[in-house]
């Protein structure tokens, strides 16, 4: 949760909630752990009496409506059916992805001065070596 704030960050925020909520700290503390636990359980009360309705066991994670429906309505024939139609077209598009991204290649390869050979002439004065240019496929 807190995986992008810094000890200074978080060092602030308490002294923040501090100023501002003073001698009651505690007390918030205390009923924002209180809510959650309520939370959890009215959670776990709800996933227990669908799973008593339903007759299967069920899960907090299984109320996603994909999971629910692919855990306890579908067989796995009725998934794979259903994945055939779209795993061709996602294998078509990926192709012509992969075409496009070769063109793509040639194309930078063929207007690269370095590969063809043909330099235009500047003055004749000591070569200095060019800086080395950040390719399309090295910045992805």
């Amino acid at each position: 949760m807190f995986d992008n704030l810094n000890w200074w960050e978080i060092g602030a925020l308490l002294l923040l909630a501090l100023l501002i909520f003073g001698d009651r700290l505690p007390a918030v503390i205390n009923d924002g752990l209180r809510m959650v636990r309520n939370l959890r359980n009215m959670a776990r009360n709800a996933t227990g009496d669908l799973s008593r309705e339903l007759g299967t066991d069920i899960q907090l994670e299984d109320l996603h409506p994909k999971a629910f429906i692919r855990k306890h309505l579908l067989s796995e024939e009725d998934e794979a059916a259903i994945r055939k139609p779209l795993q061709g077209v996602y294998d078509d598009l990926r192709a012509d992805v992969t075409g496009v991204h070769n063109d793509l290649k040639d194309v930078a390869k063929a207007a690269d001065i370095r590969s063809n050979g043909s330099r235009p002439s500047t003055v004749a004065s000591t070569p200095s070596a060019p800086a080395p240019r950040v390719s399309y496929d090295d910045a992805t």
